[in-house]
């Protein structure tokens, strides 16, 4: 492979702190990155998306300034060892293990990127605690009705295929460098030159990073087969869904509905943007974590002068 294309936000990278850890969740190893000061009053654990893997959240994290970021690898992409079965119920299980060993608490802010806005709201919605859920890009309504149904069949066929061929054909067919190109334009609504250079790399290097076919497809599978409005009346923390404009995968109107329907929601609406707000627009989606992350009760406190407010924080 050629030598990766210079990130638009490399500056900002490289002044990141970054530590790169593992953990046992259920016997099975998630590993997982740290970005920020690792002595941060506020963190905030973030999933990245569907056949993605961390670096899809690293600018986000490294917009969040001042702030400890946690981003795993997925079970079963990137490195993380895969889930016996990766259904919806697994993923939580998942969530909910990887929090708790961690020793995360309840004042931790829980992210989501697309399929990744289902897995924390499911999770959420089972009991996990934060004083905050943020959905970038969120899954607000089902895949297989509406006008994205024939889409979506197409999509299951591929994948299917991926699983069925023989191995060499089957893992070629899912990794194929023409189809990952397709799905990445299709994806991608800048017109920055270089921007674009930089997301079609990211999506060569790191869009393939799977376990195995079994996985990849039960993933696809459970990302098609729910979405974030499933759980929205089994939500009761304030949410902060983060959509755009362009969006192909969820429509605005969509959004706008899942947003009526959760008990504290905030839509904040990115323009000219697309399903990759955190690779177009990460700067942006990051300014709203953080203004909303002071805006809540935890938040305020933290920037409280030292004394009796402050100490009664979280």
């Amino acid at each position: 492979m050629q030598p990766p294309v210079l990130s638009p936000y490399q500056s900002l990278m490289a002044a990141t702190p970054v530590v790169h850890r593992s953990v046992q969740v259920d016997g099975r190893t998630t590993h997982y990155w740290e970005y920020g000061p690792a002595d941060a009053e506020q963190t905030v654990l973030a999933v990245h998306g569907f056949r993605g893997d961390h670096h899809g959240l690293e600018t986000i994290a490294a917009h969040l300034v001042g702030v400890r970021v946690i981003v795993p690898d997925l079970p079963g992409f990137g490195i993380s060892d895969p889930l016996p079965e990766s259904d919806i119920d697994a993923y939580v299980a998942w969530l909910t293990g990887f929090h708790r060993a961690l020793g995360l608490r309840c004042d931790v802010v829980v992210l989501g990127h697309s399929f990744g806005s289902i897995v924390v709201s499911a999770t959420v919605a089972a009991g996990l605690e934060t004083r905050l859920l943020v959905l970038v890009n969120p899954i607000a309504a089902p895949a297989l009705q509406g006008p994205r149904a024939v889409g979506t069949g197409i999509a299951i066929g591929y994948y299917r295929a991926g699983a069925v061929l023989p191995k060499a054909l089957g893992l070629g067919l899912l990794r194929n460098p023409a189809i990952v190109r397709v799905m990445s334009i299709a994806m991608l609504k800048s017109h920055d030159r270089d921007l674009r250079r930089w997301v079609h790399d990211q999506h060569d290097r790191y869009f393939s990073a799977f376990a195995n076919r079994t996985s990849v497809l039960e993933a696809f599978r459970t990302s098609v087969t729910h979405d974030v409005s499933e759980y929205a009346d089994r939500i009761d923390v304030p949410v902060l869904m983060i959509a755009a404009e362009r969006d192909d995968i969820t429509a605005v109107p969509e959004q706008q509905a899942l947003a009526g329907r959760l008990r504290d929601a905030e839509l904040v609406v990115i323009p000219q943007v697309g399903h990759l707000v955190h690779y177009e627009t990460p700067d942006v989606a990051a300014a709203a974590v953080l203004r909303r992350m002071a805006d809540t009760p935890a938040g305020r406190a933290k920037k409280a002068k030292p004394g009796k407010a402050s100490g009664a924080a979280s």
